[in-house]
């Protein structure tokens, strides 16, 4: 078993650093005369960026000072969005390539004769010199003169023995190759460093609201209209603190619900660190209060205390529990990952010995929670996790490993909604996948 993991650990090894030698060499190799400053300085870029990624990451995994925490997540983590798109961006540079090379050759052959003039435009020779055919006058542009031939009055002199015979030669610019690969290789940059910028902006700017209607045939007439705000993947951290998070709450509680359910990955990181961050969590407000249940995050960032925490500010944890409310069952799960505490979810404890004629809503975080949820009747389960993929092409993964990436959809008698979520794990960054928080409004079949 070691053995494999090595094994896949030096593939992965191998693909990245192929990956970032690859965009080095179109970014800075092609795009450079010879062995240079420039070169070099996209090397370090390259190599550092990776160095302060990594260090980032095992940092907030191995409880760093949090100091360093924050001094090492904003450029690492924003590298790992930046080097993705600039990958991808360089890859679709290469079907641009050809394409431009063509086109610039065609133009290149068209100019080189003018058949109203009868003269012949300056080529560039594969020497990357100008070569003038010997007796033909050299077109000049509008405003210029053209200089009198050799061995007239006031021309040069005639050319000495041994000249190149293909006529007088002048230094040219860039290389058409050179030329495309800086016209590449530019707008690839700038498509990547733009998609990262306005992702990242989307992400701090705040989550928006989304509005959703679910019609639930067991709810009674007095609850139709019921309004549920459903936030989840906050992951407020070294990135995101104290500032996001009242953001979120400002949002949440503009939408004015009866009921708050936040469903897990709130944070990244211990109660010690991000206490201060979370404070603004105190100031929900909804008619019948807030509730929260655990997701993965949590159990990397010490589940018992926040669950505490959370219940100090205010928000009532259901541990694989229910409550009764006024129209409906309002139930709770832990995350799976509680498993390896001892502490997954216990559908049985939470959904058993309930009334079957009353609606039931569950918060389970993970949407692959709902097969257990349609095996116990629950009506809707409200879950988060996907983050609706987050960095395109990412949706491709996150849709193959989540039975509903983002949105309503039924399974046999259940609805599963999943929220995109309302920040960012890793990158501040979201493309394709904006944020959200889900104002949730029931509807009564009955009314």
């Amino acid at each position: 078993m070691a053995i494999v993991f090595v094994l896949v650990a030096l593939l992965v090894l191998a693909v990245i650093v192929t990956a970032n030698w690859y965009v080095w060499r179109r970014l800075f190799r092609d795009t450079t005369r010879g062995p240079g400053p420039a070169r070099r300085a996209g090397a370090v870029l390259i190599a550092g960026g990776w160095v302060l990624a990594i260090t980032a990451l095992v940092a907030e995994r191995t409880g760093a000072p949090f100091w360093l925490q924050q001094v090492l997540a904003w450029p690492g983590f924003l590298w790992l969005a930046l080097s993705m798109y600039l990958l991808l961006a360089v890859l679709a540079g290469e079907v641009v390539r050809p394409l431009l090379r063509r086109f610039l050759e065609r133009r290149d052959r068209a100019a080189e004769r003018d058949p109203e003039q009868g003269t012949v435009t300056p080529s560039a020779s594969p020497a990357g010199k100008v070569t003038v055919p010997p007796g033909a006058a050299v077109s000049v542009g509008a405003g210029q003169d053209a200089d009198p031939a050799p061995g007239t009055p006031g021309g040069p002199a005639q050319p000495p023995a041994g000249a190149d015979a293909a006529g007088p030669t002048a230094p040219a610019g860039p290389s058409r190759r050179l030329f495309v690969s800086r016209v590449v290789g530019g707008a690839a940059a700038a498509a990547a460093v733009g998609t990262v910028g306005y992702g990242t902006y989307g992400v701090l700017r705040g989550p928006k609201v989304k509005r959703v209607t679910v019609p639930l045939a067991k709810l009674p007439r007095g609850a139709h209209g019921y309004r549920i705000a459903v936030v989840s993947d906050v992951h407020l951290g070294p990135v995101l603190g104290r500032g996001f998070a009242q953001k979120v709450v400002d949002t949440i509680n503009a939408t004015q619900p009866d009921l708050i359910a936040v469903v897990g990955d709130l944070v990244d990181g211990s109660v010690k660190d991000l206490g201060p961050a979370a404070a603004p969590l105190a100031q929900l407000r909804a008619r019948h209060g807030s509730y929260f249940v655990t997701g993965n995050h949590e159990y990397f960032s010490g589940a018992e205390q926040w669950v505490e925490e959370v219940r100090r500010l205010g928000l009532n944890p259901l541990e694989n529990a229910r409550r009764e409310l006024p129209f409906f069952d309002l139930a709770g799960v832990n995350d799976i990952a509680g498993e390896e505490e001892g502490q997954g979810p216990d559908f049985a404890r939470a959904l058993g010995d309930r009334d079957p004629a009353r609606a039931c809503v569950l918060l389970a975080h993970q949407p692959v929670q709902i097969h257990d949820a349609v095996e116990h009747g629950v009506d809707l389960q409200l879950s988060g996790h996907t983050h609706g993929g987050q960095l395109w092409p990412g949706n491709l993964l996150a849709s193959g490993a989540n039975p509903t990436l983002a949105g309503l959809e039924r399974y046999g008698d259940t609805q599963l909604y999943v929220s995109r979520g309302a920040g960012a794990w890793g990158p501040p960054t979201r493309v394709g996948a904006p944020s959200d928080i889900t104002l949730i409004e029931l509807a009564s079949k009955r009314a």
